[in-house]
């Protein structure tokens, strides 16, 4: 599989010139090996295991270290917790720069550890699947979200209405793209064989990250719970509602949550408050990771089965939102995220804070968006206006950037 070169590449070579310890974590098979085997190719690379005591690193954690030098990569440092400490004493010996760098699926009690011992030691990258231009193989430094916050107004004038508009080049129809999801290993394969890979990838999930973090009476039960919360992306979370569709109650469901948040499956979106008097949902919005998992789990078969099925817009919105967080990864200074709606429907996506500025954006799976597309925007102005609100986008399907209302813009998903 030919490798493809990740947008976080530049930030990681920058951390290590000042960091002694450098955390990399994210889900199974995102490809936190892979950069590192690229990117450091002369480092020695200690691969943990649940079972196995690797180089009798549990036992004798002092001596593992002592028998091996720096630089030094440890994978999957969550399966050899006793490493923790000795780093730790390690690292106030001697403290230069790109010493460690520790890779994690799981962000339970281990890296919770790391982040505590290691204070001021430690800085922590996150890894996420392929985005669509790391899949095209044309990342660039800059994206149109970070052109975007940094000045609306000047990048929309830039490209409103410009035949030099770059877009990110795309082979697969958009509903292949969603159905593939963004795991490296899926973008190499043959249609034909992705169900298998997903069924592999499910199975080793659970057997090799699941039941360390969880005793779980029934495994089945807990099955149908990771499906649910697989069909319930880019919705509000409910944990009655969750409990109540498998007969659980909402404190198993919201336990068995955090295991899917702790193994970087599920991530949350809290809702924006403010200072408005108006009744607002105050419930966060939830996304499973990828969109291809989504799929496999649905039992949808091929990407010609999106065509019309209830779940695609949904999906359509995870893989926006998605692509956004993983274009913003390399930023140090990231803004904040929220969606907002308020009980009589009027609702924004996602808001962007930054710099006492909010950048609303809806997300529609349609080609060509109507004005009324838009009319959350006018909602949320209504409601904060004595807040900076820049002009909003609607993320859709198109071809070009174009002006849909006095302050709103059409912008295709697959703008560079």
């Amino acid at each position: 599989m030919k490798y493809k070169h990740r947008l976080i590449t530049e930030k990681l070579h920058t951390l290590m010139q000042h960091f002694a310890v450098v955390v990399i974590s994210g889900a199974r098979q995102v490809g936190k090996s892979t950069l590192l085997e690229h990117t450091f190719p002369t480092y020695q690379r200690v691969v943990f295991d649940p079972v196995v005591d690797v180089g009798n690193a549990r036992q004798d954690p002092e001596l593992f270290l002592q028998n091996h030098t720096t630089p030094l990569i440890l994978d999957e440092i969550q399966y050899c917790p006793e490493l923790v400490a000795v780093i730790k004493r390690a690292v106030d010996t001697n403290n230069a720069p790109g010493r460690f760098i520790l890779t994690g699926s799981q962000q339970w009690s281990v890296l919770k550890s790391i982040s505590e011992s290691l204070a001021g030691r430690a800085v922590f990258l996150d890894l996420e699947g392929f985005t669509l231009g790391e899949i095209a193989e044309c990342t660039t430094a800059t994206s149109w979200i970070l052109r975007y916050l940094d000045g609306p107004e000047s990048f929309l004038s830039d490209v409103a209405h410009s035949s030099d508009a770059a877009f990110i080049p795309n082979t697969r129809t958009l509903y292949e793209t969603l159905w593939r999801g963004w795991l490296p290993k899926v973008d190499s394969l043959p249609v034909d064989i992705i169900p298998d890979y997903y069924a592999a990838y499910v199975r080793t999930y659970v057997e090799r990250d699941v039941r360390v973090m969880l005793s779980v009476g029934d495994w089945q039960q807990f099955g149908r719970f990771v499906q649910l919360c697989a069909a319930l992306s880019a919705q509000e979370v409910n944990f009655s509602q969750l409990g109540r569709d498998i007969s659980v109650t909402p404190q198993t469901a919201n336990r068995w949550l955090s295991v899917l948040k702790a193994t970087f499956q599920w991530y949350e979106i809290p809702a924006f408050h403010g200072n408005t008097i108006k009744r607002i949902s105050a419930k966060p919005k939830g996304y499973f990771a990828d969109t291809g998992l989504i799929c496999h789990l649905n039992r949808i078969s091929s990407p010609r089965a999106l065509g019309g099925h209830p779940m695609t817009g949904a999906m359509f919105e995870t893989a926006v939102i998605g692509e956004i967080r993983k274009r913003l990864q390399p930023v140090s200074a990231k803004p904040q995220m929220y969606h907002w709606r308020i009980h009589n429907g009027a609702e924004v996506d996602l808001l962007l804070e930054r710099d006492g500025m909010l950048f609303p954006i809806e997300i529609k799976l349609n080609s060509r968006p109507k004005p009324k597309d838009a009319r959350g925007f006018q909602s949320l102005r209504a409601a904060y206006p004595n807040l900076q609100i820049a002009p909003g986008l609607v993320i859709c399907p198109c071809t070009t950037v174009e002006q849909l209302t006095p302050d709103a813009y059409t912008v295709p998903w697959n703008l560079q």
